[in-house]
């Protein structure tokens, strides 16, 4: 199980390439190097489960949080191609996606804001003040967690995402309702970028 966090408060433009490579080496370099090394002896044994903690901003993007949510992203996109490649050896991969759980995350030691600049102050003065003051108010229950990812971890049936907590199912629910409704919206217009000749080259996947 992978379960490194650190957030990153800022707007895009606030945010220096330092500051996005940083969260990006914890939650996607780190653990993609942590199931390198662990991946040929589950093979081998032809069962396992690899748990990656991801996040709601793993599927959903809000404003302020870009850098945290492109590391999320990114483990997300990672974890769903690995999940494909190592089913064959019955080895299942499950991406969690919490919403706010009372851990330290919201603690001055995992939290870190970018410069804040006058651009935005307006815009996220609000979701900084409430990054903070979140600390010990988090919604989510970790032990009751724990024990959901736990018992499907170790059952039959493993999905590959995981959402958990009130706020990160309904926020999930409605980013896909969202997003399916714009794609019914854009269908004609972009199957219209395809060549006229129904003639493609061969998929394996």
């Amino acid at each position: 199980m992978n379960n490194a966090g650190r957030g990153l408060v800022g707007a895009a433009e606030e945010v220096t390439d330092d500051e996005l490579r940083d969260p990006m080496d914890l939650h996607l370099f780190g653990p993609a190097a942590l199931v390198r090394a662990v991946l040929p002896v589950t093979r081998e044994q032809g069962v396992g489960t690899i748990v990656q903690m991801s996040s709601q901003a793993g599927r959903i993007a809000f404003p302020g949080v870009s850098a945290y949510s492109a590391t999320k992203f990114a483990i997300e996109g990672w974890s769903e191609s690995l999940a494909g490649e190592v089913a064959p050896f019955g080895v299942r991969v499950m991406i969690v996606e919490p919403s706010r759980f009372r851990t330290s995350f919201n603690t001055a030691e995992a939290l870190l804001f970018a410069q804040e600049s006058s651009t935005y102050g307006a815009a996220l003065g609000a979701l900084r003040s409430e990054m903070i003051c979140a600390d010990g108010l988090q919604e989510g229950d970790p032990v009751k967690a724990a024990q959901i990812i736990v018992s499907l971890a170790h059952g039959d049936d493993v999905p590959l995402r995981l959402p958990l907590g009130r706020e990160a199912v309904g926020r999930l629910r409605t980013g896909h309702l969202t997003g399916l409704a714009e794609l019914d919206r854009l269908h004609d217009l972009a199957i219209s970028a395809n060549f006229d000749d129904p003639a493609s080259p061969p998929r394996s996947f």
